[in-house]
């Protein structure tokens, strides 16, 4: 159904949680799984992902977040976030059904979510992130096999005593790589860890993300103050709202846009746009595990004011992508898709239940649950 002309209301009719096998989750997950919602209007689809949803989080989307959107009218994907105004704010929750009913949105008008979203892109510079190695020479072999396969930009993540040297051994080999490191909040402000960010300061980083706990704005808005290198936030930030108090706060000068932590790409776009006009730098993250939530990542990236590189799994990375075609980078660039409406990948339904542990379907006539599978 692709709709012209007057804007109509959408309802969803129904509406698909399906909770994918904890395998998928990758490391540190805590027993949180992956899910992905599918919400239809009976005619066409939407797709979005939590890339980690708690038991918890599984209870309250299906008991609350789905209800209430079922019973929510809309006109545009922005009004979406009106159905939850009542629950409890959950951004990874908010964000899977607005990303799924911009995902909808965008099918029905058959236009691509990236042009949906105001994107205007149509190719992307990709970067990956390293995770934490054992030794010196496994990161320099690792950093190898990334650059081989076209990475432009390289983000390491280190820690008190595992940082300025790390960095020092990839520029060795790499004098040309662009570099960040992602901190993951693990320094304080003591004189070592203050000490060992001044020196990360002085080897001409893109970006030094999270250094501090993400509670902490003062503290990153003293070493943002102090540094030439861009302080950039990421965890800190669980809302539009969130930014606002960050760019105010003067606490940084680059952003890590992820959808699903700020609650869905109506709010993610609104970032953007935030952090553009303060004059901050901006990349669009994912925590995402399969291909749903990438793609719309990638429209996310297409945006003007996204300007780093986007986020992309690295080579011999075991994510999945359980859409066709996979969302990956080729030579370093991630093409955004512009010939299929919505996130331009379809779901593979001939893949998806070998990664299923139980779907719930809700909606007309009445709410059924095929049960679980075997995991």
């Amino acid at each position: 159904m692709t709709h012209t002309g007057a804007v109509t209301v959408t309802r969803i009719v129904e509406l698909e949680l399906v909770r994918l096998r904890p395998s998928l989750a990758g490391r540190g997950a805590d027993g949180a799984v992956p899910v992905l919602v599918r919400v239809s209007d009976g005619q066409v689809s939407g797709w979005g992902e939590v890339s980690r949803a708690t038991a918890e989080q599984w209870e309250a989307l299906s008991r609350d977040f789905a209800p209430a959107l079922l019973e929510h009218g809309w006109r545009r994907p922005t009004e979406v976030a009106d159905a939850f105004a009542d629950l409890p704010w959950d951004p990874a929750l908010v964000g899977v059904l607005d990303t799924a009913c911009w995902d909808l949105w965008s099918r029905q008008r058959a236009t691509p979510l990236s042009h949906a979203l105001g994107g205007e892109r149509t190719a992307l510079t990709a970067g990956v992130t390293l995770p934490r190695q054992v030794t010196l020479d496994s990161v320099v072999t690792e950093v190898n096999r990334q650059v081989g396969a076209g990475f432009r930009r390289i983000r390491l993540e280190v820690e008190p005593g595992w940082d300025t040297d790390v960095v020092r051994a990839v520029q060795t080999s790499f004098p040309f790589l662009v570099l960040q490191v992602d901190a993951g909040g693990r320094y304080t402000e003591s004189t070592a860890d203050l000490d060992a960010l001044r020196s990360l300061d002085a080897l001409g980083l893109l970006a030094i993300e999270d250094p501090f706990a993400s509670d902490d704005l003062g503290a990153h808005a003293r070493l943002s103050a102090e540094l030439r290198t861009p302080v950039a936030l990421h965890r800190s930030l669980s809302s539009v709202e969130d930014l606002r108090e960050a760019v105010l706060a003067e606490a940084g000068s680059a952003v890590n846009v992820d959808p699903a932590r700020l609650g869905g790409l109506t709010a993610a776009r609104r970032a953007v746009d935030r952090a553009v006009d303060a004059g901050w730098q901006v990349w669009c993250g994912s925590s995402a595990v399969t291909g749903v939530g990438r793609a719309a990542t990638v429209a996310l990236a297409s945006l003007s004011g996204a300007t780093l590189p986007v986020e992309m799994p690295g080579a011999g990375g075991r994510s999945r992508d359980l859409v066709v075609p996979p969302v990956r980078a080729h030579d370093g660039v991630v093409p955004v898709p512009l010939a299929e409406s919505g996130l331009g990948h379809d779901v593979d339904e001939a893949s998806l239940p070998g990664f299923t542990s139980r779907t719930l379907l809700l909606g007309a006539p009445a709410a059924k649950d095929p049960g679980a599978a075997a995991t």
